[in-house]
């Protein structure tokens, strides 16, 4: 441990001692991971995502797809205006595109499939290009739908940009005052740069979401603010104490770049658990939270000390009087009891809309009105049933009729054409449904199809939304239970390292539920019952959809907890250097209760761009991470965590003795209690 802890002492030295060099490093990174790096938006991927790779309604893709050389699952399908030109006109613009086959036409649509070889964007945007000078040709489908999600995306990392980076800067100037501004900025574009240049590498091995940047940008620039914040605040105590040498630098270090790694270790961990789940878009949304929270602390641990050295005591700023927060703490300390009750039982009230949550998938409503594949889609709603596919494999013809004359008198199935011969001993079968993917009948007549295959031995999958859709849901119910165990363990694995408490790891996670609960419910109120929807832009459908809840949740768990090891951070320091138990929450709270609520209200900025993004689903992570954050600061830190401290008293910190002395010796020191800040003049009164 004393080694560990003189190699970081080292390193800080070095740091703070060349300030100029070390700073010209981080710069040439920069560069580097902005050239490698920087064309990571074009290189991600833009489809699909929301279903696993290995689910029934994929293989059956597959299985068509292998046999035909076509992909029933995307398609083209254009609107057109034939006053003004002709279906078959269009029609053979859309088959001498390349890629496109099967093209078929009616009154006033013309559709076509795509050959499975094909590069979807490329063909889609080879559609989109040849009927973008014809006003009489609207061109949408699921191929068209997800070009523009993707197109769509990266303007609203650009919009995200604009809009948070300016205001970031302002309330940056305003919270941290002059030079000291200059830190969270360097941190929060070193960060967001080189998590870029880490996904970049992540993605040649695992093929990545497109939403994942969204992601890398609302939380790299919040936690760099976060991260800044807490260094700069600690260095300026320890300047006014020890001046401006190496030992404020190394203090600064030891105890807040201590608590910064806490921080980091419980965000990445809480967000790594989204890539235990199966589908593309959770597992890149996991992957580049993790990259994102360890590149914003190594980034805070190596700029920090060297912009110390740099300015050193130029950054000291008369410190703000932290006696509201020391004396706010102990009056809510005086009732605990009354107070945590009614402050769970509000937060309950405001989670109660969660469980009532009714998933919806990934539909043309999530896009913008104004983008043609969702014009399409619109145009089609009234007159289009939901189609269930069924690839078969038999080589037994009667069996196969048979099969799907009773698939076809299912209760719910509008039309069925009965079995197609694919060739190689494959069929498929088409049977229409009624009402959306989600609707019960799609639905039910999904899982009566996979019920009546199993009864009668034949070897059929079933796909199209409704069925991708229940897949998708299975995954989720069947991971669930491994992804929350491992955020529950991780995390508290983490805080006890920090604490070596088991009763504050307990109490962090079940506060962090209802933070997770109320933001989880404003979605719910918001999105699924169809509020606001005028202000924000976007088209109610009745729900949300799940994956979006669950990388939701996984952000406000962990911003919460990193929040909670600040606070818990200052606590045990002050603790330690032998104030009472009451004492030393109130000022673990005095100190940390302005730079929390500064630190919330910044990070809310950064993560609430997602909110301006035109894409619905990405909305609602942004909405629901700022109110969980705000919730978590001025709620949950400021009223739960003292009293219940209070209530506990030292049993706070108990533990077995046996995991004591494990802890002892793998656990890691928060800092040196003989540099806990003292309590304030009138403490005694």
């Amino acid at each position: 441990m004393n080694q560990k802890t003189s190699l970081a002492s080292r390193f800080t030295r070095l740091l703070h001692a060349a300030p100029r060099r070390s700073l010209l490093a981080v710069l040439l990174f920069v560069v580097l991971a902005g050239v490698v790096g920087g064309p990571v938006a074009g290189a991600l991927d833009t489809e699909g995502g929301f279903t696993p790779p290995d689910a029934e309604s994929t293989r059956a893709v597959e299985r068509v797809e292998e046999v035909t050389g076509l992909n029933p699952a995307s398609g083209v399908v254009l609107l057109v205006d034939t006053a003004r030109t002709s279906t078959q006109e269009v029609a053979g613009t859309l088959a001498g595109i390349e890629g496109m086959t099967e093209v078929t036409q009616d009154s006033t649509l013309v559709t076509g499939m795509l050959r499975a070889d094909a590069a979807e964007t490329e063909v889609a945007h080879d559609v989109v290009e040849a009927f973008a000078d014809n006003d009489a040709v609207t061109a949408g489908g699921q191929a068209v739908m997800q070009l523009q999600l993707g197109e769509q995306t990266e303007q609203d990392l650009t919009r995200a940009e604009l809009l948070a980076f300016p205001a970031l800067v302002l309330l940056s100037i305003l919270i941290f005052g002059g030079r000291g501004a200059v830190l969270p900025l360097v941190i929060g574009v070193t960060t967001v740069i080189g998590t870029f240049l880490v996904l970049m590498g992540a993605n040649q091995i695992y093929g990545l979401s497109i939403f994942a940047l969204n992601l890398v940008i609302g939380l790299g620039l919040g936690l760099a603010v976060d991260y800044a914040l807490f260094l700069l605040n600690r260095y300026r105590e320890e300047l006014a104490t020890q001046g401006a040498g190496a030992a404020a630098v190394i203090t600064t270090m030891q105890t807040a770049g201590r608590t910064v790694v806490y921080s980091a270790a419980t965000v990445a961990v809480a967000l790594a658990t989204l890539a235990v789940f199966p589908m593309g878009f959770l597992r890149s949304m996991g992957i580049a939270g993790a990259a994102v929270a360890v590149v914003a602390a190594l980034a805070s641990l190596i700029i920090a000390p060297a912009l110390f050295g740099l300015w050193g005591a130029k950054l000291a700023r008369r410190q703000k009087d932290n006696q509201r927060w020391y004396h706010f703490s102990h009056a809510v300390m005086r009732r605990p009891g009354v107070i945590a009750t009614a402050t769970a039982a509000v937060m309950l009230l405001l989670a109660a809309p969660a469980l009532r949550a009714n998933w919806t998938p990934v539909d043309a409503s999530i896009i913008p009105t104004d983008l043609s594949s969702r014009v399409v889609a619109d145009a089609l709603e009234d007159e289009n049933d939901t189609a269930v596919i069924v690839a078969i494999e038999s080589d037994n013809a009667a069996q196969v009729q048979t099969f799907a004359t009773e698939a076809g008198a299912l209760n719910g199935v509008a039309e069925s054409a009965g079995a197609t011969d694919l060739g190689q001993n494959v069929w498929q079968l088409n049977l229409m449904v009624a009402g959306d993917a989600a609707g019960p009948d799609a639905q039910r007549v999904v899982e009566e199809v996979r019920d009546l295959a199993t009864d009668q031995g034949v070897d059929a999958l079933v796909t199209g939304e409704a069925a991708s859709f229940i897949d998708q849901q299975q995954a989720i119910s069947g991971t669930l239970p491994i992804a929350v165990t491992a955020l529950v363990l991780l995390t508290m694995l983490v805080l006890w390292l920090m604490t070596g408490s088991v009763v504050l790891p307990v109490k962090a996670v079940i506060m962090n539920v209802l933070t997770v609960g109320v933001s989880l419910g404003a979605i719910t109120f918001i999105y699924q019952d169809g509020r606001l929807e005028n202000l924000l832009g976007y088209t109610p459908n009745g729900g949300v959809e799940p994956t979006n809840f669950l990388v939701a949740a996984a952000m406000v768990f962990a911003l919460s907890t990193d929040y909670g090891v600040f606070l818990l951070g200052r606590i045990k320091e002050a603790r330690e250097s032998g104030l009472p138990e009451r004492e030393a929450v109130a000022i673990g709270l005095g100190r940390t209760g302005s730079i929390v609520t500064a630190a919330a209200i910044l990070l809310a900025v950064a993560i609430g761009a997602f909110s301006t993004s035109e894409i619905s689903f990405m909305q609602q992570i942004g909405i629901a991470t700022a109110v969980g954050v705000l919730v978590d600061a001025f709620v949950v830190r400021s009223l739960l965590v003292p009293t219940l401290m209070a209530m506990m008293g030292k049993w706070n910190w108990w533990s077995p003795m046996w995991l004591r002395k494990v802890h002892d010796k793998v656990g890691l020191s928060e800092g040196r209690p003989e540099l806990a800040v003292p309590a304030p003049a009138d403490a005694a009164r």
